[in-house]
C-alpha cells in the first residue's frame, strides 16, 4: 500500500521496486540494459586506454625530461604526409659534428648538449645472438641527458670517448640474454662483429607497444665515427638551464643553427626541434580524435539503450495501471507517481552502468595482462559512466513517468490486474 510520506521513503521504495523488477524478469532486464551496458563499457574502456597511454607517454616514451629537447634532421609529429617527407628528405641536410661543436660553444641557455647516432646491428656472446640491437654512438653526457639510469658498473668516460676505446654500456635485454646468472661488467661481447668490453648495464625501462626499450648498446661517439663514419644519422640532445627557459633555449639553438647554415630570414628551417611538450601535444591531438570516435559510438549505444528503457517503462506502466489507480485513490499525488517511475528508470539504467563498469574493469585487466597496451582506469571514468547512464535513464523515463502520473484514478482502477 502506498502512503504519502515525505523525505527518503518514496525514494527508497522506488529503488526497491526497481530492484524487484530486475529480479522478477532477469532476461528482460538484461536485454533492456544491454545498450547502456555496451555504451558504459565502451566509454570507460576508451578512457582507460587514453589515460593509461597519457601516463605512459609522459613517463616512458619521452626520455628528454621536462627541460630537454632534440635537434634532428626531420621529424613528423601528428599527421604523416608522404609528400612532406619526400620534400624534407630532399631539402634538409644531415646534421654534422662541426655544427654540434658550434652549438655547444655558443649556446648560453642550455646546461648541456650531447650528440648521438643510431643504427641496427647484431650482438653476440659465445653462442648467444640478438638481432636488431639499437647501437647508439653517444657523447659521454648522453646518459644524463636521456635519463638512462645505471644498474651495474658505470657509463663510459670522456677519456674513453677521446681515445675511441671499444667499451659499451648495454641495455637489460643484452644482459639477461648473455649474462643471466653472472655479472656483465668486464665481459667482452661482439657488436656488429667487433669486440667490446662491457663497462655498465642500464636499469630496465620496459617496452612501448611490445617494442623493448632495453635492446640497446651505447658506445663512445668517437668509436662509432671510427667504425661507421660521421656523415649521417646524427642528432643532438640539449637540456635547458631550467624549464622556465625551455622555449628561449630552443629559439637560441634554432638561431645558432640557422646562422651557421646561412639561412635567410623568412626561409623555413631545414631541421627540426622536438621536445617532450610537442610529443605530448601530438599525442593529445591523436587521443582527441579517438575520443571523438568513441563518443559517437557511445552516443548511439546510449540512445538505443534509452529508447529500449522507455519502451519497457511504458510496458511497465501498462502492467501496473491498476496499482497506480489504487495508489492515487489513497492519496498519492501526480508528483509521487512521477518520481516513482523516474527513480525506477534511473535505477535500472544506473545498474546497467555499474555492469558496464565491471565489464570495463575486466577488459582493462585482460588488456594489461595479455597485451602491451598500458590501460589504467581513472576514478573519473567510473563516475562519468554511472552518472551518464543514470541521466539517460532519467531522460528517457520522463515520458513513461508523465503518462503514469496523468492516469485518471477511476479509469486506472477499472483496468484488469
Amino acid at each position: 500500500m502506498f502512503t504519502r510520506v515525505r523525505g527518503s521513503a518514496p525514494f527508497l521504495e522506488a529503488i526497491k521496486v526497481a530492484f524487484g523488477s530486475l529480479r522478477s524478469s532477469k532476461l528482460r532486464s538484461f536485454l533492456t540494459l544491454l545498450g547502456i551496458i555496451l555504451a558504459t563499457a565502451t566509454l570507460i574502456t576508451v578512457m582507460s586506454v587514453i589515460h593509461g597511454m597519457d601516463v605512459y607517454i609522459a613517463q616512458n616514451v619521452s626520455d628528454m625530461g621536462a627541460d630537454g629537447f632534440r635537434i634532428v634532421r626531420m621529424a613528423f609529429i601528428g599527421n604523416w604526409d608522404p609528400k612532406k617527407f619526400l620534400e624534407l628528405n630532399r631539402k634538409n641536410p644531415q646534421l654534422r659534428r662541426d655544427e654540434y661543436d658550434f652549438i655547444r660553444e655558443k649556446a648560453q641557455l642550455v646546461r648541456a648538449v650531447g650528440m648521438q647516432n643510431y643504427r641496427r646491428v647484431k650482438a653476440s656472446f659465445q653462442e648467444h645472438k640478438i638481432d636488431g640491437v639499437s647501437l647508439r654512438g653517444c657523447t659521454p653526457n648522453m646518459a644524463a641527458l636521456s635519463n638512462v639510469q645505471t644498474e651495474a658498473g658505470r657509463y663510459f668516460t670522456e677519456t674513453e670517448n677521446h681515445r675511441r676505446m671499444m667499451v659499451a654500456f648495454i641495455g637489460n635485454d643484452l644482459k639477461e640474454e648473455f649474462f643471466p646468472n653472472t655479472e656483465a661488467v668486464g665481459k667482452t661481447v661482439k657488436i656488429d662483429g667487433r669486440p667490446f668490453t662491457v663497462v655498465g648495464v642500464a636499469k630496465r625501462q620496459g617496452s612501448v607497444f611490445g617494442n623493448s626499450l632495453d635492446n640497446f648498446a651505447m658506445i663512445p661517439i668517437e668509436t662509432a665515427f671510427k667504425m661507421y663514419g660521421a656523415r649521417e644519422g646524427l642528432q643532438y640532445m640539449a637540456q635547458a638551464k631550467s624549464q622556465g627557459v625551455l622555449m628561449q633555449s630552443q629559439d637560441e639553438i634554432r638561431m645558432l643553427l640557422r646562422a651557421y647554415r646561412h639561412q635567410r630570414p623568412g626561409q623555413d628551417d631545414n631541421f627540426s626541434i622536438v621536445s617532450s611538450d610537442s610529443l605530448v601535444s601530438a599525442w593529445g591531438q591523436m587521443t582527441g580524435a579517438i575520443a571523438a570516435t568513441a563518443l559517437a559510438v557511445v552516443s548511439v549505444f546510449m540512445v538505443v539503450g534509452g529508447v529500449v528503457i522507455m519502451n519497457i517503462m511504458l510496458a511497465v506502466v501498462t502492467e501496473r495501471t491498476h496499482e497506480i489507480g489504487v495508489r492515487k485513490s489513497v492519496g498519492a499525488r501526480r508528483r509521487d507517481i512521477l518520481y516513482q517511475f523516474l527513480i525506477e528508470s534511473a535505477t535500472l539504467s544506473g545498474m546497467g552502468g555499474l555492469i558496464g563498469v565491471i565489464i570495463a574493469a575486466v577488459l582493462g585487466w585482460l588488456g594489461r595482462t595479455l597485451t602491451p597496451v598500458p590501460m589504467d582506469m581513472p576514478a573519473s571514468a567510473v563516475f562519468v559512466g554511472v552518472a551518464l547512464s543514470s541521466v539517460v535513464g532519467l531522460f528517457f523515463g520522463i515520458y513513461p513517468a508523465t503518462r503514469a502520473a496523468r492516469l485518471d484514478p477511476i479509469e486506472a482502477l477499472r483496468a484488469e490486474r
